[in-house]
């Protein structure tokens, strides 16, 4: 399934819309604008809220908790030392966790378990600031991956 992420530019916090490949909305990412560090709701076009992404504060490096209906889905976490390019490994319960490798800066990376691709986001085709294309594979988590497309903007762009 492919989807088009787009960061609103002008809002209080930072929030997503989400459209499917054919251009209708299908998710909206809230962002809290007043708290201590990022929190975001990431919810169905009728406000059902189907994963929270909250950042935690006293960690060994920018770490975030996706959260769905109260249960941990996945812990997202950049690695501090790489060689020569950035990772993010989004650790979920049990064996089946996730490594995200490419460059940040330009939001091109994909996805994989196992050393297989399973999601790709890319800017490259998008002029607009912060709209990404994410493809991702039949049978996977699009919730999962989307969420943890969001984190990795808020960390490699947390300047914004």
């Amino acid at each position: 399934m492919r989807y088009l992420m787009k960061q609103n530019l002008f809002s209080w916090g930072d929030d997503f819309h989400i459209e499917n490949e054919a251009g209708e909305d299908v998710f909206f990412v809230d962002g809290r604008a007043f708290s201590l560090g990022n929190r975001l709701s990431f919810q169905d076009l009728n406000g059902n809220e189907l994963a929270f992404i909250r950042q935690k504060l006293l960690s060994w490096g920018p770490t975030y908790e996706i959260t769905r209906g109260g249960e941990l889905l996945a812990v997202v976490k950049k690695h501090l030392i790489t060689l020569f390019q950035c990772r993010f490994t989004v650790d979920v319960p049990g064996p089946n966790d996730l490594e995200s490798k490419g460059d940040f800066l330009d939001m091109e990376y994909t996805f994989e378990r196992g050393g297989q691709r399973i999601a790709e986001v890319s800017k490259r085709w998008f002029a607009w600031n912060d709209t990404y294309g994410v493809e991702i594979e039949d049978g996977e988590d699009d919730v999962l991956i989307l969420a943890s497309t969001v984190v990795i903007d808020l960390i490699c762009h947390a300047d914004k």
